[in-house]
């Protein structure tokens, strides 16, 4: 069996209007914008809480444990990724200590647009923080929620685990495939 090797997607250029943005307080964090990366015009979106590391020490461009094991996660459950693209609540990685509830509040409606313009058929929120902002329930958990679909704010939404937890905790992965290749059968029947 061959070893996974993750890829490194191209990243979605951040609009010029929101490229310089300073509604929160993370454009202090000496953070670049990452606005998204795969195919903005995927039927897939994929949300996670914060572009997380995307470059080593050397500022050479680098695929983290998070993308790594989501990558490998969509390949085992037959998702191409030429249908998913990943983006974020937070547009930028976090430092140090900020108002969360605050940023994600202001940070969300940057992800609200990336919807109305992407206009994917299906959102998969990935742990609890991105659950929680999408659905705008402090009480929303991945673990009661997994394994349906919802209307969240009308985007047909799934959700799992971080890819990060998962690869923390691999008793997870399970869970995890098995929610990915729930999105994967739906996506087949319904859209192919």
């Amino acid at each position: 069996m061959t070893e996974f090797e993750a890829l490194i997607l191209e990243e979605d250029p951040v609009p010029c209007n929101v490229k310089d943005c300073h509604e929160c307080e993370l454009y202090k964090h000496d953070s670049r914008m990452v606005w998204g990366e795969g195919n903005p015009a995927a039927p897939i979106y994929i949300v996670l809480d914060n572009p997380g590391a995307r470059e080593d020490k050397e500022g050479n461009p680098y695929v983290c444990g998070t993308r790594q094991t989501l990558q490998r996660g969509l390949a085992e459950a037959g998702i191409d990724l030429n249908f998913i693209y990943v983006t974020y609540i937070l547009k930028r990685k976090p430092k140090r200590a900020y108002d969360k509830p605050m940023t994600r509040k202001i940070c969300i409606r940057h992800l609200e647009q990336q919807l109305i313009h992407g206009s994917p058929k299906a959102v998969i929120c990935l742990g609890n923080v991105s659950v929680q902002s999408f659905f705008r329930n402090p009480d929303a958990e991945v673990k009661q929620l997994r394994g349906a679909w919802y209307d969240a704010n009308g985007w047909n939404t799934a959700v799992s685990y971080h890819p990060l937890a998962v690869r923390r905790r691999p008793n997870l992965y399970p869970y995890f495939l098995e929610d990915l290749k729930f999105v994967s059968e739906f996506f087949n029947k319904t859209y192919e």
